[in-house]
Order: C-alpha cells, then structure tokens, then sequence
C-alpha cells in the first residue's frame, strides 16, 4: 500500500500528514494546504472533537536510540496536561537540552505531543510558531478532544 499524503485545518494552519494505515511518517504544521486524505484521528482532533491519537504510531519511536526514548516518553503525558523538558530528561537519562533538539526535529507531531513539553520558566518553543502550542494546550486543557487512552501509549 502506497503513503498517503493530505491536509486539515488547524485554525489558521494546516496539518499536513504523510501516512500509511495507523503509521504517521510525517506531520507538520504549514501556511497552505494540500489535497488528500488525513488519519480519522487526527481530522477529529484539529477540529476539537474527541479523538485518540495513542492509536496513531509514529515512525519516530522505532529503535532504541535516545530520541526514540524520548518521543516515548512524551508519548506517556496525558492529554491536556504537560511536563518539562527536565521531567522527560530524567526519565529517559539524558540531558534536558537532548529533549529540547528532539523536540525540535520531532516529524510527528500531535502524534508524539511535543507542545506538552514546556520549560521550567515557561511555555518554551514550538516551530513554526508558539502560538499553535499555546492553542493546543489550551484546547486539551477544555477537555474535548482527549480519547480514553490518550497518554497511554
């Protein structure tokens, strides 16, 4: 079966997706969108509606190396709550700047939920722009789209 490749909105950006049945190989966030298909989940849960995404895997937590105990990890914070870098750190064994680059070049996200990692002095980055973080947040924080076993991959 080939990859798939699509978009939805999320407020003002679009979701683009790269997938392949339950396996996401890309996603990210951008300006214009693009025809085609997007996972169920993930058009549930841009458009603020109770939605799963633990059903989702990600490409990325494949392996043993540290980014994929890292995106593991991040995997386990339950939706509309967050952790710090230094908490993912620590439990993973690694430094709190190795999670901040992982983080940074993570391919999945919402599927591995880096916007729920937040600094010690505040909310910390988000590529393209904090501000999708600060909506994600805010939108799990209402409770709607958390699924019954998000968080608990």
């Amino acid at each position: 079966m080939a990859i798939l490749t699509g978009s939805c909105r999320f407020g003002l950006w679009y979701v683009h997706v790269a997938w392949q049945d339950d396996l996401i190989y890309r996603a990210r966030f951008a300006r214009e969108g693009i025809p085609g298909p997007v996972p169920g989940e993930i058009l549930r849960y841009c458009a603020g509606r109770s939605s799963d995404l633990a059903s989702l895997r990600s490409v990325a937590t494949e392996g043993d190396t540290t980014f994929a105990r890292i995106y593991r990890a991040v995997r386990e914070i339950p939706c509309g709550e967050t952790a710090t870098y230094g908490d993912i750190a620590l439990a993973v064994g690694t430094a709190p700047r190795a999670v901040g680059s992982a983080m940074a070049r993570n391919p999945t996200p919402l599927v591995i939920p880096c916007h729920r990692v937040v600094a010690k002095t505040g909310i910390g980055g988000f590529s393209p722009d904090v501000a999708i973080k600060e909506a994600l947040l805010d939108m799990e924080r209402r409770g709607k789209v958390c699924g019954a076993s998000e968080g608990r991959d």
